[in-house]
Formats: C-alpha cells, sequence, structure tokens
C-alpha cells in the first residue's frame, strides 16, 4: 500500500506493507486523513509520543471503510466490515491504517463526506476532555479559546456554546482570521499580539474575568491568561504554539486562586482514550448527526502530495483543517 513515510529527506510517499489489526482493533481502508500540528514534528523527524523517527507513517486521525474487526473487538461497539467510520490513532496517512475500536465512531447518515469527517476526531476528543471534563464547564460560564482559529479551537467554541456557555471568546492575531470566528461561536474575538488584550476580557466579562480559558498558545500568552482568568477559574494548557517556556506570575496565579491543569493524549493509557472518546459521544453525538458541530476544509490535497499538504499547513496560512485524500 501507499503511505506518507518519514525518511532522513523528509517525507515521502512510498509502498509499504499493508498493516494487521490486533485483537482489539480495527482496519479501515483511508479515504481521508486529517492534518494536525503534531504531524509537523513527527514529520520532522521527532517523537510524538509513543511514534516518531525514520519510518514512521505520519498521521493521526482518518476517516474511511471497515475492513476488518479485531477477534476481541466488543460486538457491543457496533462495528462491523464495510461500515463508515472516522478514527483517531496513528499512521492514518496512508491506504490502510489500524486504529484501536475505542477510538472508532460511526460517520453520520451518508450525506457526510469523507474529508469532512476526517477533520472531526481530533478536535472533538479533544476538546471535550478540555472544556467539559477538565474544564469543568457549567452553564451560564464564560470561557476563552486561545488559538481559536485552528481547527481544535473552532471546534472548542462550538462544544463550549453548545454546553452553555453564557460567553465564549477566541484569540488570533489574524484580523482575516478573528472576522471569521463567529460563524464558530465566538462572541468577542480578542487579538494577543495587543498586549492589553486582558483588559478586553475583563471589559467583555464585566471586570470578573472567565471562568475557563483553554490555552493552545502557552508562553506569550500566560500572564495574560492569570489577568484573564476569574478567580477561582481554570486554565486548561492543551497546546504550546507559541512556546513551552515562559514567564509565569505565580503570585497572581496564587492571588486568584486560578486551577492550572495540563493535559496531553501521549500519557494517556488506551482505557482512558476509550473513555474520553465515550464521554464525547455521551455529550456530542446528536450535534454531530445534526451538522450543528463542524469544522471548515481550507484545502484538500491527494496522499501523493502529503509532504506539499504539510507545508502548507506550516506555512499557518490556512483556516480549518487541512485534509489529505487518497
Amino acid at each position: 500500500m501507499k503511505a506518507a513515510v518519514v525518511t532522513e529527506a523528509g517525507v515521502q510517499v512510498r509502498d509499504v506493507p499493508e498493516p494487521k489489526p490486533t485483537a482489539q482493533q480495527v482496519l479501515v481502508r483511508v479515504r481521508a486523513c486529517g492534518l494536525n500540528r503534531a504531524d509537523l514534528a513527527v514529520a520532522a523527524g521527532h517523537a510524538h509520543g509513543s511514534v516518531g523517527g525514520p519510518g514512521t507513517i505520519v498521521g493521526m486521525e482518518f476517516a474511511g471503510e471497515v475492513v476488518e474487526v479485531g477477534s476481541e473487538v466488543p460486538a457491543s461497539a457496533g462495528i462491523a466490515p464495510g461500515a463508515r467510520v472516522m478514527c483517531s490513532g496513528a499512521a492514518g496517512y496512508a491506504e490502510l491504517a489500524v486504529a484501536d475500536w475505542g477510538r472508532v465512531s460511526p460517520v453520520p447518515g451518508n450525506s457526510m463526506s469523507w474529508e469532512q469527517a476526517a477533520t472531526l476526531p481530533i478536535a472533538l476528543q479533544t476538546m471535550h476532555d478540555a472544556v467539559v471534563t477538565n474544564g469543568r464547564l457549567t452553564r451560564g460560564e464564560c470561557v476563552l479559546i486561545q488559538g481559536a482559529s485552528s481547527g481544535v479551537g473552532l471546534m472548542g467554541m462550538q462544544i463550549a456554546k453548545l454546553m452553555g456557555a453564557k460567553l465564549v471568546l477566541g484569540s488570533s492575531t489574524d484580523a482575516g482570521r478573528r472576522a471569521r470566528l463567529g460563524e464558530f461561536g465566538c462572541d468577542v474575538a480578542v487579538d494577543t499580539s495587543d498586549s492589553a488584550w486582558p483588559d478586553r476580557v475583563l471589559e467583555a466579562t464585566g471586570g470578573r474575568g472567565v471562568e475557563l480559558i483553554v490555552d493552545q498558545v502557552s508562553a506569550p500568552v500566560a500572564n495574560g491568561n492569570l489577568r484573564a482568568c476569574a478567580i477561582l477559574g481554570r486554565i486548561v494548557n492543551v497546546g504550546r504554539l507559541g512556546g513551552a517556556k515562559g514567564e509565569f506570575d505565580f503570585d497572581l496565579h496564587a492571588m486568584r486562586r486560578i486551577s492550572y491543569i495540563g493535559v496531553t493524549f501521549r500519557t494517556r493509557s488506551v482505557n482512558e482514550v476509550r473513555e474520553i472518546n465515550r464521554r464525547m459521544r455521551a455529550d456530542l453525538w446528536g450535534a454531530v448527526e445534526a451538522g450543528k458541530l463542524r469544522l471548515p476544509l481550507d484545502r484538500t490535497f491527494p496522499l501523493a502530495e502529503a509532504a506539499a499538504a504539510l507545508e502548507h499547513m506550516k506555512a499557518n496560512r490556512h483556516f480549518g483543517k487541512v485534509v489529505l485524500v487518497t
């Protein structure tokens, strides 16, 4: 089969052996796969959790048809050969891929395209876990999504609004992207390249600050987050697009009695990830089926142009998701 593989010369599409599912995995004929920021690190030869290095097939989410179901996949999962599914996992930039059965979800109906389905697994799982499970959002609270114009960020705003947030704020340093955030649940768009951005958040919340911040940027906004967060608020650190190290005002953190929570999928067990997917589907699947949770497709590339697709994402000029089609 064809797959996009990490080599000393960069990502190249090569012929590789077909994967074989274990007893608890599902083999999928991939029709489309979504690109994610972590793919850039893997493509550059770095490790991401348990994957990385030369010979690695890139990719964390994909959609396609079930080819084979492992012998220990529970019947209650409802996964059968021929089913249209969307998955999170590894080695997704390929014609065939495997996923743990607990990370497989059905593609709703027949109207959702493969490309649309491939945009959803990582964003849904990541942001439900951040906003609802770790962020403990309750109805009527105010939420700020840092890095809101990314695919995961756009989903975070929609989930916050769906789960009853009173006010959803989203940040982007690009004026064109900020202008579009309202299409995805944002009530107030914030420009974090302006040093006064925390004042904008405080103004929008009557001086109180937001009860929840989901941060995908980190270093350059860390102290601003502390200023913008309400007393007894929560900050969930999801990503470090702006850098993994920076200044942190420990006194302000203590004064505002903020809960600061770090999350990643890289140190979670198989059972923990299954539970993340289960909780997400319990809360959100009706909205997914109704088309209320969606992500814009920025651009699609054929699998053969995987390296070009990664460069397009790296250039950071896209809005929404970049997708490969097989």
